[in-house]
């Protein structure tokens, strides 16, 4: 009985060491002045929330502190005054990377912010576009009637489209600020359209069509079900708007193949998850998925969804996820194409770069593996 009691005791005390909670204090030495403004740290650590209350920082002792009690472990981060449009950038109006820490036990740390993203020059806007001559503005104000709401939709269409009377397929993506153009992203942009550019005649060419993310709204958005740290989830009415509103719109005015087999959607973290939640939900519209680094770990009901709806899956699917992004995100990406897996017929395939973090840089780099798995002839 004593060696039973002994051996408990060092699980649980082994457990405890596991879980022991490190004092991370956070102090802004310099920033651009905002008088009246509130300013956050979002990150890894809380699923990045740009107004999460629990990390606003404090102002004390003529300086804005934060102290955080958080385990050990790799975390990527970023200042903002409450929303993605008011986050951090450097000195020169250029988006930054995330702020990187290795956190092993108490710590502090001294940052600098260089500028905010909504005092660019010219409004919120970089000097330089990027987005090719084949991506157009599709609207800025597409009626969203499941959300009561309105959102721009990019689109791309192929170099051949107004020459041809060719149909083609379509993918579907999400944070459309990120898709196509440097100027409007908050972190770098994907470079879709110039991957797209450049594919030889081994891939089919594609339309793309991206949807902005609500800002404020898009942790709601992007996930089908509540979450404690941003409230009501709002994924079912979004994926209806892209399969009734946006899907058919598209179809009517574009020349497209609307089949299941050349329909496809994709998306990054939150986006991720709610592109692969579209095809479970809507298993007849999408026939291929492309989950980067899916946020999994916000989705309460991911595992129940899968295993009560993967048996009418059959799609093909891309998960890839970056070795330093931190988190479960991985052992979580495993889990679930796992169980996919097992309840459907649908072919896989995964991809981690160990090396990779939870940015547009990484998924900008393997995003022509994901289009060359789906789109290229096999």
């Amino acid at each position: 009985m004593r060696r039973m009691l002994l051996f408990i005791f060092l699980i649980m005390l082994s457990t405890e060491e596991g879980n022991a909670q490190n004092k991370l204090t956070i102090i802004i030495d310099s920033m651009p002045a905002k008088p009246g403004a509130n300013f956050f740290l979002a990150g890894n650590f809380n699923t990045w929330n740009p107004g999460d209350k629990s990390s606003e920082f404090q102002y004390e002792n003529n300086q804005w502190v934060l102290i955080k009690n958080i385990p050990s472990g790799h975390y990527e981060f970023k200042i903002t005054r409450g929303d993605w449009k008011t986050v951090e950038e450097h000195k020169d109006y250029s988006p930054m990377n995330n702020r990187t820490l290795e956190l092993s036990g108490d710590s502090t740390i001294h940052l600098v912010v260089g500028a905010w993203a909504d005092d660019r020059p010219g409004g919120n806007k970089l000097e330089t576009h990027t987005a090719s001559p084949q991506v157009h503005i599709l609207d800025t104000a597409f009626n969203m009637p499941q959300l009561g709401r309105r959102r721009r939709i990019w689109i791309y269409l192929p170099k051949d489209y107004a020459t041809t009377k060719k149909k083609y397929p379509v993918l579907y993506m999400q944070d459309g600020q990120n898709v196509f153009d440097a100027a409007t992203s908050y972190s770098g942009e994907w470079g879709v359209d110039e991957y797209l550019d450049t594919i030889k005649n081994q891939c089919e060419e594609s339309i793309v069509v991206a949807i902005d993310n609500g800002l404020n709204k898009r942790m709601n958005e992007y996930n089908p079900w509540d979450f404690q740290n941003f409230g009501k989830g709002e994924g079912e009415e979004y994926v209806d708007f892209l399969v009734q509103t946006l899907k058919p719109y598209i179809d009517a005015h574009f020349r497209t193949l609307k089949s299941k087999k050349n329909t496809s959607i994709a998306g990054s973290s939150m986006g991720g998850l709610i592109s692969l939640f579209a095809a479970l939900k809507y298993p007849k519209v999408f026939g291929s998925v492309g989950v980067f680094s899916p946020a999994f770990w916000t989705a309460s009901g991911i595992d129940s969804t899968v295993l009560a709806d993967a048996k009418k899956l059959k799609a093909r699917l891309f998960f890839y996820a970056g070795g330093k992004e931190g988190g479960t995100m991985i052992p979580d990406m495993k889990r679930i194409e796992k169980e996919i897996k097992k309840e459907s017929k649908s072919t896989s395939k995964q991809v981690i770069d160990n090396s990779a973090k939870h940015n547009e840089a990484a998924w900008r780099e393997h995003f022509p593996e994901f289009y060359q798995w789906v789109f290229c002839k096999h």
